[in-house]
């Protein structure tokens, strides 16, 4: 007998193996016959909406975080995490003084959420330069003290030294101060302290820094620390308070709550008082603002959404009234309307895709660009920055991806099922 071929096995275990869906929904997307031709302007709006929106929302999250974070590290640049001082210390620049040497500082330090912990003085006084004058705080800082951000901010000289045996004049100020008493590195300035009697003390700039941020720039200047300890009259064991910083602002809370429960309140034997605060709370407004951010960026992600959404909505419309008598051949052919809708929804995904794709490629590509070479510009005076901060994390580009793509996808779920709706009757009989 003539050997037979073998007819192929379609058990419905082998028919699970084919994706017929997916593999019209393939044909349909990626052919080049004719009457493909009418559909690539609409597919090419759609992929440019999808790509569009999601550049955006890229570029609006990675600009909010690189915002937030570049105010909160000029923030705590300035004032720590978590300061300890007395009791109404935290209120007046003339604070009472705490002993330097307190049984919990070792307790606090060994926290896991605590990166370092520096002592700290204040005292404000009046500069005079000319006929210039301006109010600052002098700022005592001692050898313990974390020059990190001050380094990074440094226009011009170097932190100042610790001598031994007696107190430097060198201090640092900021270029905004500087360029107010018409200053510059190396020069000498008198400073006015108003107290009873009143005294005056010269001091020589070692380095300028320049953060932007110009509320705080203003304000201090940097010193030794035994200066502020001899013009308030305390000994070398007072200071007003110590600073300390986390190793993650968002563990700031927890690290906050541990260290109050340690030193928080706590009454010293002189009856002195103990007051924990974080930057938080000290500057709530500022951080309630940086919080409202949030909202702003909820806002723009929704709006990109639909306008994406809708554009691909309105592809799938166009594609089912094309489609229409391919529809019908297919249900005459005993194809069922889910899979039918199926069908378009997987088409519309590879169009989402190219327009992520192209998304990517847009918004990643800007944010490099702004990180690198700084194209866009701010005022320092209105934004505290001198251009636009971006932070891009690969965690939130892969969420909004995933996030586009599933609200892309859901809003097609409806409008896809139209195509049940077609009759085969009606489209078989004009083709």
């Amino acid at each position: 007998m003539p050997h037979r071929p073998k007819t192929p096995n379609f058990t419905p275990k082998n028919i699970f193996l084919v994706n017929i869906e997916f593999f019209i929904a393939k044909r349909l997307t990626f052919s080049k016959r004719e009457e493909q031709r009418m559909l690539r302007p609409i597919v090419r709006i759609s992929v440019a909406s999808v790509a569009l929106s999601l550049a955006v929302m890229i570029i609006a999250v990675a600009v909010l975080t690189g915002f937030k974070e570049q105010i909160t590290q000029k923030v705590t640049g300035f004032l720590a995490h978590v300061q300890i001082v007395s009791y109404g210390g935290n209120t007046s620049y003339e604070a009472t003084p705490i002993g330097r040497r307190q049984d919990f500082l070792p307790q606090v330090a060994q926290l896991k959420e605590v990166a370092h912990v520096q002592a700290f003085a204040l005292k404000p006084g009046i500069i005079t330069s000319g006929n210039n004058m301006q109010g600052v705080v002098l700022k005592g800082v001692d050898k313990d003290f974390d020059w990190t951000f001050f380094s990074e901010n440094m226009v011009s000289g170097a932190p100042f030294a610790f001598a031994d045996s007696a107190a430097t004049n060198k201090v640092a100020v900021s270029q905004t101060l500087a360029k107010l008493l018409q200053l510059k590195q190396g020069d000498s300035f008198d400073m006015l302290f108003v107290q009873d009697p009143p005294r005056v003390r010269r001091f020589s700039i070692a380095a300028i820094y320049d953060t932007k941020f110009g509320e705080f720039d203003k304000l201090y200047v940097l010193c030794d620390l035994r200066h502020v300890q001899r013009l308030n009259g305390w000994s070398a064991g007072q200071v007003s308070g110590f600073e300390i910083y986390v190793n993650s602002f968002d563990k700031l809370d927890e690290a906050y709550l541990q260290i109050e429960d340690i030193a928080g309140y706590k009454l010293l034997p002189d009856g002195t008082r103990l007051f924990v605060e974080s930057v938080k709370q000290r500057y709530a407004q500022l951080f309630d603002w940086l919080a409202l951010q949030d909202l702003n960026a909820w806002i723009i992600l929704a709006l990109m959404l639909i306008v994406a959404g809708f554009n691909m909505v309105s592809t799938l419309l166009i594609m089912l009234l094309e489609r229409s008598q391919m529809i019908g051949l297919l249900k005459a052919l005993g194809i069922q309307n889910a899979s039918l809708q199926k069908v378009f929804i997987y088409q519309s995904g590879f169009i989402a895709g190219k327009g992520l794709l192209w998304g990517n490629v847009i918004g990643i590509g800007f944010c490099l660009l702004q990180q690198h070479f700084g194209v866009v510009s701010l005022n320092p005076e209105t934004y505290y920055l001198s251009q636009a901060p971006v932070a891009l994390e690969l965690w939130h580009v892969l969420v909004l991806n995933a996030g586009a793509m599933a609200a892309i996808i859901a809003m097609l779920v409806l409008p896809s099922m139209l195509a049940s709706r077609i009759s085969p009757s009606k489209t078989l009989r004009f083709a």
